[in-house]
């Protein structure tokens, strides 16, 4: 396995003269931010090294994220959105399953577990980082995760009575339980025994 980098070896990115559209900069900054943080931690993730690695300046930074929370979440969430995806083949058992399986491994195989961590705890003293925690990544999967349970009760897999954001609560909240209180593993296996053993009770 290659060796990280030092961090006074992370890319600088290089731009020539010219203004230039405000979604690449956006993107360009969310971009070093996801790499930033992952690979050096919230300890010593700072605005300044985003807006040095990106290109941009800080005062560009401060206008779209109040703070450096709220900046470090939206990079995590952009670096691991693609892994995250919430799948929909209408077979919500194999759904749930798929999903939780990808969830435990960016937790546990790569640095996003270590990081996501950090956040929730810095979110119990940055009111920025906790309105922007609920607002752009629990609130959103949560909603994805609802919404596939709901349209799974309406293809009658589920009893009429399934309360799906108690469902939510019962798969990821357990493994949030894991990740931040790690006295038991986080593993697929443990993944695959909260599924089955939530859909024995579940199914129509």
């Amino acid at each position: 396995m290659p060796e990280r980098p030092e961090q006074d070896e992370a890319p600088k990115v290089r731009r020539g003269r010219g203004r230039r559209p405000a979604a690449e900069v956006r993107a360009d900054a969310l971009d070093a931010a996801g790499a930033l943080l992952l690979d050096r931690g919230m300890a010593q993730f700072t605005i300044e090294a985003v807006a040095d690695t990106a290109g941009v300046s800080r005062t560009t930074i401060y206008k779209w994220w109040p703070s450096k929370g709220a900046l470090a979440l939206d990079g995590y969430f952009h670096a691991v959105e693609s892994a995250l995806t919430f799948p929909d083949s209408g077979d919500i058992e194999a759904d749930l399953r798929a999903q939780l399986r990808a969830f435990v491994h960016v937790v546990t195989e790569t640095p996003a577990g270590r990081v996501i961590a950090e956040l929730i705890g810095q979110a119990q003293t940055d009111p920025d980082l906790s309105a922007a925690l609920l607002e752009r990544y629990s609130g959103p999967h949560r909603a994805l995760a609802v919404k596939a349970i709901l349209q799974a009760r309406a293809r009658g897999e589920l009893r009429a009575d399934v309360d799906p954001e108690v469902l939510v609560d019962q798969l990821w909240g357990a493994c949030y339980h894991r990740l931040l209180m790690p006295s038991l593993p986080l593993t697929r296996a443990f993944a695959d025994s909260l599924v089955d053993n939530l859909v024995r009770g579940i199914r129509a």
